[in-house]
């Protein structure tokens, strides 16, 4: 009981701060994130400003994700064999290099569309080695276990700060000097996180002696994942969110210049309002002291998330709509960060990239998928009824994972008394992935 009280301080919600490498990460991170909010924003303004095609918004961002299902399994064995470290410089340099040249195009004004989705698939090849390694290399950061799920959360947090501030500057900047700054304010931001990586003092790597080829890593990492059920149902909820949810995002655009009558300003206040649930919800999770309850949750944020975006698809005044993306927001987020804080406390160690990559190819890899399909069928049926059908689609989603609950804590529970973790911990996570278990598990 002294522990959920200590739980409950202000002081605990930042408590992985301590770690010096961490705090290096957070701060580098959380300065390169608003300059990647600030691009995608433009991007979608740009694109959508240069073809009035909602079709061609879902190709984009279709192109700059669809590397991350192709590639996340095969980077999350690369994040098990390699220095995590000297990976993400070389991602991170090359991400820079990529926003450098797209923002001389904008500026120069000889960008054509083809240019952005070549660009955005590069990017998205980056990324696909870049996430799996990043999830992974947090463990490295952070000098007590127990911290593990306060980091988690905490880069959450970051993510959705970034999220906040990011798109509201970018609307203000395109109004008044175009898409071109945003974009180089984006490939000037990654100069922070290099420094903060070259800043690090890390224990020296080593290399895993016992060697597998590839494919041979990538098999067991995939029957690890799917062959345990627990695993496998969080991996699953958050392909499901991915696929069904996530193309909110395309359709933004849409709703700002079309439905709510705005400008790209518009869209960054939508934006912001969204990114300002999520930290909400992020900050939520980092003062929670353990994963006690974190399945009920899951459900209740992803049904809460559903039930925004259908309710979005309805409104067309500009204050309600900024509400409705708040709480998609939240419920967004707080369903995906602890999915990832299970997840991240389930998997054994040396298996730990190639789980991260699958929940990255899970998380990055299906909303391609869905931003492709909805805007497809946004051309045909429109953006609201197309919204519709996603946030009726992510609400049902969850139904059969929480009628699995009991099932999947008998299985949880001799891995964490195994493990020494306190029983009650235990207990907690049994309870949160049963309520994710997958529809074959009936």
């Amino acid at each position: 009981m002294a522990t959920a009280v200590r739980g409950g301080k202000l002081s605990d919600m930042f408590r992985a701060l301590q770690s010096r490498n961490y705090r290096l990460f957070f701060v580098g991170q959380g300065i390169s994130l608003i300059g990647t909010w600030m691009q995608q924003l433009a991007l979608s303004w740009l694109v959508y400003r240069l073809t009035d095609s909602v079709f061609l918004l879902g190709a984009v961002t279709f192109s700059s994700q669809i590397p991350s299902f192709l590639l996340g399994p095969f980077a999350g064995v690369l994040a098990d064999k390699f220095n995590r470290h000297k990976v993400l410089l070389v991602t991170q340099t090359l991400s820079m290099l990529q926003a450098s040249t797209l923002a001389a195009l904008v500026l120069t004004d000889t960008v054509q569309i083809w240019h952005v989705l070549a660009l955005s698939a590069l990017l998205g090849t980056i990324n696909g080695f870049d996430i799996a390694t990043r999830q992974a290399f947090v463990v490295e950061l952070v000098e007590r276990r127990e911290d593990m799920s306060n980091a988690i959360a905490l880069n959450s947090s970051l993510f959705n700060i970034a999220r906040l501030v990011g798109p509201t500057v970018a609307g203000l900047l395109i109004a008044a000097v175009g898409e071109g700054v945003c974009i180089l304010i984006n490939a000037v931001s990654y100069i922070a996180v290099l420094g903060s990586l070259l800043l690090m003092r890390l224990k020296p790597f080593e290399r895993v002696k016992k060697q597998h080829r590839v494919w041979q890593s990538l098999r067991e990492g995939l029957s690890y994942t799917f062959g345990f059920p627990p695993i496998r149902a969080l991996i699953i909820i958050v392909g499901l969110i991915s696929l069904f949810g996530m193309p909110f995002t395309v359709l933004l655009p849409v709703f700002a210049r079309d439905i709510l009558q705005g400008g790209a300003n518009t869209l960054g206040y939508l934006m912001g309002a969204s990114g300002f649930g999520a930290l909400a919800g992020a900050m939520f999770l980092a003062q929670r002291k353990s994963v006690i309850g974190l399945g009920k949750v899951i459900i209740f944020t992803m049904s809460l998330f559903g039930l925004a975006l259908i309710s979005f698809s309805f409104s067309e005044v500009f204050l309600l709509s900024l509400v409705l993306m708040l709480v998609s927001g939240f419920g967004m987020i707080v369903t995906m960060a602890s999915c990832n804080t299970l997840l991240q406390t389930l998997v054994d160690d040396d298996k730990r990239g190639r789980v991260m990559s699958l929940y990255a190819t899970a998380f990055m890899g299906m909303a391609p998928v869905g931003s492709m399909l909805a805007g497809s069928v946004a051309e045909h049926i429109g953006v609201a009824y197309t919204l519709l059908g996603c946030g009726f689609l992510c609400t049902i989603s969850v139904i059969p994972f929480a009628i699995h609950r009991p099932r999947l804590r008998r299985m949880v529970q001799p891995i964490y008394e195994r493990l020494g973790i306190v029983p009650e911990i235990a207990t907690g996570l049994q309870t949160a992935s049963n309520l994710t278990a997958p529809p074959e598990e009936r």
